[in-house]
């Protein structure tokens, strides 16, 4: 069983306002939507397989690759998230690490 829900719901999760006035996602609000399952909401769950985000020792830019073409048990999110969904999640993912 693979997490993330599924992979023809798209996405309706919260924005936040940036600094400037725009509004971009917020990668935490769609980290609990669509990642918690597996990840949990700390990131160390580990469900199916799921690597322990706060240990992870992943790019951003490779962060990005991943949650955008799943590996292994992990849904792709390319065609859920949007390309700015899926920067905000790997930028989220980045708090995690301890």
């Amino acid at each position: 069983m693979s997490c993330g829900g599924n992979s023809s719901d798209h996405s309706t999760a919260a924005a936040v306002r940036t600094s400037d006035g725009k509004l971009q996602p917020d990668g935490m609000a769609v980290f609990r939507q669509r990642c918690v399952t597996c990840h949990g909401a700390d990131g160390t769950l580990g469900l199916n397989g799921a690597k322990d985000l706060t240990q992870s020792a992943l790019t951003l830019e490779e962060r990005v690759n991943i949650i955008t073409n799943g590996k292994k048990l992990m849904t792709p999110f390319g065609t859920v998230l949007t390309p700015e969904e899926i920067q905000a999640v790997a930028e989220y993912t980045l708090t995690l690490k301890k």
